[in-house]
């Protein structure tokens, strides 16, 4: 008949049951870390244009938003803050502000909601005034000098409560000398969450327009993060990343990258994290609004993608949903 006898590889598909004992990869709300975009003001909302369902919310509502991601079983957010333009600059120095927009939203969720993990983003880009992750001196990024800033902002962000630091910038070094930092100032138990493999991609339009960054970015990204065409680039970054001492990688964006996720889960011995970038949650929000997708069976199966490929957990836009659509 074509086939060897008693090789009847439909077999186990045939039933639900069946299906469920031999699936090899799952999703649960533990799997994920929700993105929250926040602004100031009170019981303030403003949608993102570009990604339908996502909205930047003041500090009272993300407090709201962190009770109901733990009612969920979401072990943690992270926290990206829409600066006002008056603070923004060509150094960045709100970033290190102990009373700027993210530091005062982390100290009112984890006086809230306290069993919530913080993640909290280590980049300038939120609060230069160019738009760039780092400080420049004409066209160039410059390294070392943004490295500095990138500790004091790390400080800051450690001792309102941030559980998790995630530098996002990309400059050399800057893992060891958080890391050093943290340490020195008794903050060894906070955790290193690094994004080693942040490529320059074209995902990231909407979250720039989310933290008010896109208008202002003046050239591109690629002289720091990494050629979408190269994959062991990715490798030496993360190894040099895990010698400075990070305790878990990012790759950043998700889908476009699932091999990079894959290659670094097998050659290295380290909790591995995927971004599912704005981009990746706008194309598919979009076409499940124009009936193109089916909204729920995409979001679904691009998060089973992220796990499939060696990931321990996923930044989605899409977790609170996916968390109740899961429990549910």
């Amino acid at each position: 008949m074509g086939f060897l006898a008693g090789r009847r590889l439909r077999r186990p598909r045939m039933a639900g049951w069946s299906r469920d004992l031999v699936r090899e990869t799952t999703l649960a709300p533990s799997d994920f870390i929700w993105p929250i975009f926040v602004v100031d003001g009170q019981n303030e909302r403003q949608a993102v244009g570009s990604m339908p369902g996502v909205e930047r919310i003041s500090i009272d509502l993300a407090v709201e938003a962190a009770k109901q991601a733990s009612a969920e079983g979401i072990p943690a957010l992270a926290l990206f803050p829409n600066t006002d333009p008056s603070k923004r600059t060509e150094g960045g120095e709100e970033a290190f502000n102990r009373d700027n927009l993210v530091c005062r939203a982390l100290s009112a969720i984890k006086n809230a909601v306290p069993e919530i993990g913080l993640v909290a983003d280590v980049a300038l880009d939120p609060y230069t005034s160019h738009g760039h992750d780092g400080v420049m001196e004409g066209e160039e990024i410059l390294n070392d000098e943004t490295v500095e800033i990138l500790v004091k902002q790390a400080l800051v962000q450690a001792h309102s409560g941030a559980d998790v630091i995630a530098p996002s910038d990309m400059m050399d070094g800057r893992v060891a000398a958080i890391r050093a930092a943290l340490d020195a100032n008794g903050l060894e138990k906070t955790i290193v969450l690094s994004y080693a493999a942040k490529y320059a991609s074209a995902f990231y339009g909407p979250f720039r327009e989310a933290v008010g960054s896109g208008a202002r970015l003046k050239g591109s990204k690629l002289t720091y993060q990494m050629d979408p065409a190269n994959h062991e680039d990715a490798v030496r970054e993360v190894g040099q990343d895990i010698a400075e001492g990070a305790d878990w990688i990012m790759v950043k964006p998700g889908l476009p990258y699932l091999d990079i996720c894959r290659q670094i889960k097998d050659r290295f011995d380290i909790p591995v994290f995927a971004y599912q970038v704005s981009g990746e949650y706008a194309m598919i929000a979009i076409a499940g609004q124009a009936g193109a997708i089916d909204r729920e069976a995409a979001m679904a199966e691009s998060l089973m993608a992220f796990k499939r490929a060696g990931c321990s957990g996923i930044l989605t836009y899409f977790a609170l949903e996916m968390a109740r659509k899961l429990n549910a």
